[in-house]
């Protein structure tokens, strides 16, 4: 289950914790003809308007067929006896003790499920979403919430499982105080789905009123989904069709063009066994089409320009631990652009319309077919390759190369990165391979063998980043040489790059902090951000003197981050210009949060912004805001309380702890900010069982652990402590905070041998440091 996690301290939280991707009432057509600015060739400004798909079918009758039926048409409808294949002829199915039934009344399809308040209460389906392998139902509430229900129809046939009710959360008890809950805010279509599933939406959340008047041109994923309002073009066309000039009418009228300007092709030189294109392809823009919604991402902005580049408006996600393997395999459902990025073809040129139709979304030809167009069969298609009998699942191209991880109980999804099975890296850093998901009676082991006997060691004996992404991942002190070279290896999928800049925060020494602030000057705007991100631990000023030409940069994403980056500078230490130029970032950070104001993360960010600014007054209020909205999101209670800690009001911060605590007893930062709390006020006692609970809950967190630890030794508990240290040392076995306590512990203790033992482990990991070094002397002489 995804969860939120915050610090004990104000934790400048960024946009990321928006990025979720889970599975009211509308004016669907208000937004139909809404015009929309975008930019004509000579930089002008060209208004435009959404035409629809009847309009567009008029000349690309092909193209419509092709779209007919696709995923994209059935992507949302209105609940009719055609589209609703969920079976509402009086069924039922029980989840953790709710019986919820499906009934027909009146040529309505009626479910009866738990309430927010967990009572059973019957709703109206309003609107299916999704086809295959599952059916979703969206329900509307009158604040103009679109909310989809948790449960949902397998629309497989019966011989493959389907055609049953099932949960999306099967293995979870999902309550109604949930946040998974399908009342909550994240089952919510109008923040969470409704960009990717219909055409030219506008949220219009009001803030005012905490409600929704959410519009679309078109129910579904359109033409003009992809393609850009197509008015213009609609104009071209029929002065086209009358013969008259065509000079007002830049590129046929087209918001965006999605095809190869350069009519690139696949082609085989002479001895070649795999295919290359005839020029460099120069553009992403089809790719970064795809990608607004086939990423995990999030929207920042609704002002989308067509053919502009994805991060204007929105910010895709890296490879973050809790999202993808450490050797970027997908984990969580991430929707292919962040594996494809790092895909080799990718890096050649391959776009996504060169293996699907573009319309059809279907792949242009079954099984190994498809990879055979590029990948010559006499190379790759042998047992001499493959090492497999032909007709096995061991020689489909994508069975190795691409595998399958379901989703949603039942959705299988391909791993798009196209990487080689590397069975080694399962023994050494624990991702998954292939060739084990098909032979699971044999061992890893077996798998890593074989590959190293076909292939030579190693898998032909490449190191792999997710190597050093593993080690940046757990705090590993050797690999800070390696993060700084992957990060600037341009060989490398920028991706991958941005993910080692984003590990060397860890590692606050000058080496790193110049890869750090290298990448502030790269032209992927994904190395930007993560260098913007990696420089919260930099002094205010350092990083200004830096990074304050990512203010003015092209892309809104970047100059956002560089935002909240630079907020803490004093206004005093730079110029009038550069305070103008802060503060018109500032105010675009702003309008972004407010954009997403149907959200507490929204107003938490702000609160970290205003106290980053020292706008103590605005923080408490927008922090404030945040409870209001959502009473269960229980960060902004430990942001704000840390906001009191500031004002010296801890007493208004132990009130506000202990009724988050009321409502999420197990909230790790909740019981951990409460015993510092506790602490300061000078009530260690009362902090103990705080501290405790929280490292029982997160033993995986260093800095809880260690806190913990340091308190019972502190209390008299040393035994305690010594526990509690080595168990959140076993998670961190790098943390030299850790280290260093269990050193002193132990000498406090009279236990010397224990001592400098871990001080033996701290100069081995640590070798630069003096002090560590000098620890270890120290106890050596018996001192």
């Amino acid at each position: 289950m995804n969860k939120l996690h915050c610090g004990p301290s104000v934790v400048l939280l960024s946009l990321m914790l928006l990025s979720w991707s889970l599975s009211g009432c509308t004016s669907p057509d208000n937004g139909k003809n809404s015009s929309v600015e975008e930019s004509a060739s000579d930089g002008s400004a060209v208004r435009t308007s959404y035409v629809g798909r009847s309009r567009c079918a008029e000349c690309h009758k092909r193209e419509d067929g092709l779209w007919q039926g696709s995923d994209h048409d059935l992507a949302m409808q209105p609940a009719t006896e055609e589209t609703v294949l969920g079976d509402f002829d009086n069924a039922a199915y029980t989840y953790n003790d709710v019986r919820s039934e499906f009934t027909r009344r009146d040529g309505k399809f009626i479910v009866r499920t738990d309430a927010p308040d967990g009572s059973l209460r019957e709703y109206e389906i309003a609107y299916t979403f999704g086809i295959r392998p599952l059916q979703q139902y969206l329900i509307a509430f009158p604040d103009g919430r679109l909310q989809t229900l948790g449960l949902c129809w397998d629309t497989r046939p019966r011989e493959e499982g389907g055609q049953r009710w099932f949960h999306i959360y099967p293995n979870e008890n999902i309550r109604h105080e949930d946040e998974l809950h399908w009342t909550g805010r994240n089952q919510n279509w109008n923040y969470m789905c409704a960009e990717c599933h219909s055409t030219n939406v506008r949220k219009n959340y009001d803030v005012s009123t905490n409600s929704f008047a959410t519009t679309w041109s078109e129910i579904d994923v359109s033409c003009e989904a992809c393609h850009g309002p197509g008015s213009a073009h609609a104009e071209w066309a029929e002065a086209n069709e009358r013969g008259e000039g065509l000079g007002d009418y830049a590129d046929m009228g087209l918001a965006v063009r999605l095809k190869d300007p350069d009519r690139g092709t696949w082609v085989f030189d002479a001895g070649a066994s795999v295919a290359k294109r005839t020029v460099p392809l120069r553009s992403t823009v089809q790719v970064e089409t795809c990608a607004r919604c086939h990423a995990r991402r999030v929207e920042l902005s609704e002002d989308y320009l067509f053919g502009r580049p994805l991060m204007d408006t929105h910010y895709p996600e890296m490879l973050e631990e809790r999202l993808y393997h450490a050797d970027g395999q997908i984990l969580d459902e991430v929707y292919v652009y962040g594996s494809f990025r790092q895909s080799k073809m990718y890096q050649k040129g391959v776009v996504c319309s060169d293996c699907h139709d573009p319309h059809s979304a279907q792949l242009y030809a079954p099984g190994n077919a498809l990879c055979y167009r590029c990948h010559l069969y006499e190379s790759y298609g042998t047992r001499a390759h493959h090492f497999h009998n032909p007709d096995s699942t061991g020689a489909s191209c994508v069975e190795c190369h691409a595998p399958e991880t379901k989703y949603m109980v039942i959705d299988p999804r391909r791993d798009h990165s196209f990487r080689n099975p590397r069975p080694d890296l399962t023994l050494e850093i624990g991702v998954p391979n292939a060739c084990t998901r098909c032979h699971r009676d044999n061992t890893v082991r077996w798998a890593a063998d074989s590959v190293a006997r076909w292939y030579g060691p190693r898998g032909r004996g490449e190191v792999h980043y997710g190597q050093i992404l593993h080690a940046g991942r757990q705090g590993f002190p050797g690999a800070e040489p390696s993060l700084i070279r992957l990060a600037g290896d341009r060989t490398v999928p920028a991706i991958v790059r941005a993910t080692a800049v984003s590990l060397l925060d860890q590692y606050p020494g000058e080496r790193s902090v110049r890869a750090i602030e290298s990448a502030l000057y790269e032209n992927d705007p994904s190395l930007r951000v993560a260098g913007l991100r990696a420089m919260d631990g930099l002094e205010p000023e350092r990083r200004f003197a830096t990074a304050k030409h990512l203010l003015m940069d092209d892309l809104r994403v970047v100059r956002m981050e560089a935002a909240r980056t630079l907020a803490p500078v004093p206004e005093r230490s730079i110029t009038e210009a550069d305070r103008e130029l802060l503060n018109g970032a500032i105010g675009e950070y702003i309008e972004s949060q407010m954009f997403n104001a149907d959200r507490p993360e929204s107003h938490m960010n702000l609160g970290n912004l205003f106290v980053a600014r020292s706008m103590l007054a605005e923080a408490e209020s927008v922090y404030a805001k945040s409870i209001r909205l959502d009473h269960r999101f229980i960060p902004a209670y430990v942001n704000l309380a840390d906001l009191y800690r500031v004002q010296n009001r801890d007493a208004e911060g132990e009130r506000l702890l202990l009724k988050a605590l009321e409502i999420s007893p197990d909230f790790p930062q909740a019981l951990h900010a409460l015993g510092l709390l506790l602490v300061r006020d000078k009530r260690t006692g009362e902090a103990l069982p705080y501290f405790e609970r929280a490292h029982s809950l997160r033993p995986s967190d260093a800095s809880i652990g260690y806190v913990c630890g340091v308190a019972l030794h502190s209390a008299g508990y040393s035994e305690e402590a010594v526990s509690v240290l080595e168990e959140s040392l076993a998670e961190n076995r790098f943390n030299g905070d850790l280290l260093y306590a269990l050193v002193t512990i132990h000498r406090d203790r009279g236990v010397p041998e224990s001592a400098r033992l871990y001080a033996g482990r701290l100069v081995e990991l640590f070798p630069d440091n003096p002090a560590y070094r000098q620890l270890l002397q120290q106890l050596s002489a018996g001192r």
